[in-house]
């Protein structure tokens, strides 16, 4: 059964676009290496596909439509970014790393930043 099948099978006729999108990436390369390509485990995939995953879909939707979809969104600092870049950001801004000097950077702006929400969202 194809991913985008399995997909439709288990979210029915509500089935988001950004599942579609990530279900079709499945189908043209693999599960496994489409997990790399948005940063997370084939497990991951898996559970979304099914409708099985149990923590809040905002994250894994930006991932998959940042990383899939090429969806950007205007970061004051870095400019036009990728959601799931913008998502990785805000993480890194959960706790301060003195790195560099972009890290220091993106760790204030971020906190900032009215889409964050504390560093752990997604």
């Amino acid at each position: 059964m194809s991913a985008v099948c399995t997909a439709r099978e288990a979210w029915g006729a509500d089935v988001p676009d950004w599942i579609i999108a990530l279900a079709k990436e499945c189908d043209r390369t693999s599960q496994n290496q489409t997990a790399k390509r948005i940063g997370r485990s084939a497990s991951f995939v898996s559970t979304l596909l099914r409708k099985r995953y149990s923590a809040g879909l905002e994250g894994a939707e930006e991932v998959v439509r940042g990383a899939l979809m090429s969806e950007n969104i205007v970061c004051p600092v870095l400019g036009a970014i990728g959601r799931h870049v913008c998502l990785k950001w805000r993480r890194r801004a959960g706790s301060f790393e003195n790195v560099n000097a972009q890290h220091v950077m993106m760790y204030r702006a971020c906190n900032r930043c009215p889409r964050c929400t504390g560093g752990d969202d997604g």
